[in-house]
């Protein structure tokens, strides 16, 4: 009897691409699966459609698990949303987003980036202190769907100065 071996359970491979409009029912559907207050089709669509804007997604062998919203507003960046699968947080999958982000906006002049995040969301702020975001203020009662305050971040643009 001899003995074969087992083969390794292939892993796939996690892409970080631009997001395109035959991804949006996905990232729409990811969206209300994630957050109570979600973006609608109409919503997603318009930042697609911005010039300016930067509309990242992360798919696992073709599953689209997280995507990244963000644009420019004058000369500083707004991080818009972020969202992962639920079955797939804590596994880098947000850092990988944040990385290709910056990757992307480092290489254009700006002041910084900002963001709003729930006050609750303690992950996701420690996500973004990693990255190098401050908090700097308080948005009270900016969520609409249980008044819940949200944390002001920002970070400084770290590229040569103009």
């Amino acid at each position: 009897m001899s003995l074969q071996a087992v083969p390794e359970p292939t892993r796939h491979e996690r892409v970080v691409r631009q997001m395109h409009f035959t991804d949006l029912q996905a990232v729409a559907a990811l969206e209300a699966r994630t957050f109570t207050l979600p973006w609608s089709l109409a919503i997603f669509s318009g930042q697609l459609a911005r010039e300016t804007g930067i509309c990242l997604v992360c798919e696992d062998d073709g599953r689209i698990i997280a995507y990244l919203i963000a644009d420019m507003f004058v000369d500083v960046w707004h991080l818009m949303n972020l969202c992962v699968a639920e079955e797939v947080q804590r596994e880098h999958v947000a850092s990988r987003l944040l990385e290709a982000y910056f990757a992307i906006t480092e290489r254009k002049g700006h002041r910084g980036h900002t963001l709003e995040v729930r006050a609750s969301n303690a992950p996701a702020i420690e996500l973004y202190r990693s990255f190098g975001f401050v908090s700097t203020g308080i948005r009270p009662g900016y969520y609409s769907d249980d008044r819940e305050d949200a944390v002001i971040m920002w970070k400084d643009w770290e590229g040569d100065s103009a």
